[in-house]
């Protein structure tokens, strides 16, 4: 299994494949996959690259951490797992209220 790094502070104009042969530098690449906004289809200035080993893996960041790609200084790191996004807190509720209507 690979280790999975966060790719951070890119280009919107850099594309998937930019990304993928810019990290075949460093190793193997298993996975490259660039984050997109759903409603514009355009790059949302991050994305996950998954290297084959953490060997690899530790060199791509040590190689492209604050290097440039398309103008900007990238953010590179191992990535973390991803936090629980479900509900869970109270919200919503009653406003409480009097029926409507005032009353004096």
């Amino acid at each position: 299994m690979g280790t999975k790094l966060y790719v951070g502070n890119m280009s919107f104009d850099t594309m998937e494949g930019d990304l993928l042969r810019h990290f075949e530098q460093a190793g193997k690449v298993v996975s490259c996959d660039l984050i997109m906004d759903k409603f514009t289809n355009k790059s949302r200035g991050f994305g996950f690259v998954e290297m084959s080993s953490q060997e690899e893996a530790s060199k791509a960041i040590s190689m492209f951490d604050g290097q440039d790609l398309d103008g900007r200084s990238l953010t590179v790191n191992e990535a973390k797992p991803r936090e629980d996004r479900r509900g869970g807190g109270g919200g919503g509720g009653s406003r409480g209220g009097g029926g409507g209507r005032n009353r004096y």
